[in-house]
């Protein structure tokens, strides 16, 4: 299958603490790959690198094959002006753990606002097309709503619909039921189970063991920056090879 994102060879640090030891991985076009370790093990941080919110010390990431964020100049990785990263995140789509949507706009106006704005879309296109995300995930009757009227769960799926309207050729989620109460967490997973089942292809950072189990195509677990194991739910989640991986599973339970 065809490769959508790579990760190599991926160091970042803060001070004396390297967050992520030479990280290698690769997700697959179409398919889910959840992202699981524990608090502090560098996921967040992996998935801020693959869009170059966080760049990278060493390493590089591609995306269908582009490098993200830098490019090869005499032979060295040389960081991209910001107006190309812009470029290139707008393809990216990425929904964060804290929404960010805006509180002063409408439900309808912060889904159109990237595509008018980075992507030069006529607004009336903008709208019906925000129209026809937001009844996808289940919010037809929240266009003209404003977030602070919705719950948690509907403004997560709004930044989902956000998400969707740049057309990207990969999303990224970065927890993204955390934040809500247990009684909400379902139906962000169901709109984030469709998207799988049609084929969008994700890597999801998620606590979420049982949806890792029913929607991930491939699973990585992250431990102190470092990848310890890797492969389907099948094998990581039911029969892990490493020690530490079953250490934490074991603790979920």
């Amino acid at each position: 299958m065809t490769v959508a994102v790579t990760v190599r060879g991926a160091v970042k640090t803060y001070g004396p603490h390297r967050v992520l030891d030479e990280v290698d991985f690769t997700a697959r076009a179409g398919e889910v790959t959840a992202i699981i370790g524990p608090s502090g093990s560098g996921k967040s941080t992996l998935l801020r690198a693959i869009n170059h919110l966080e760049p990278l010390d060493s390493g590089f990431v591609t995306v269908h094959g582009e490098l993200i964020g830098v490019r090869i100049h005499r032979g060295r990785l040389r960081e991209l002006s910001e107006r190309a990263i812009l470029r290139q995140r707008s393809h990216i789509g990425f929904v964060f753990q804290s929404l960010n949507l805006f509180p002063h706009l409408s439900v309808v106006e912060n889904v159109i606002e990237a595509p008018i704005v980075t992507q030069g879309v006529p607004k009336r296109e903008a709208i019906a097309r925000a129209k026809e995300l937001l009844a996808k995930v289940g919010l037809s009757d929240k266009v003209d709503a404003y977030p602070r009227q919705l719950s948690g769960g509907q403004q997560q799926r709004v930044a989902i619909a956000r998400a969707l309207a740049l057309e990207p050729k990969l999303i990224l989620f970065d927890e993204p039921t955390s934040a809500l109460d247990p009684e909400l967490v379902g139906e962000v997973l169901t709109v984030i189970r469709d998207l799988a089942a049609a084929g969008t292809t994700m890597v999801v950072v998620t606590h979420e063991i049982g949806f890792a189990r029913e929607v991930a195509d491939h699973v990585v677990f992250l431990d102190a920056g470092r990848v310890v194991e890797e492969g389907p739910p099948s094998e990581v989640l039911y029969t892990p090879s490493h020690e530490r991986t079953r250490e934490f599973l074991g603790k979920l339970v």
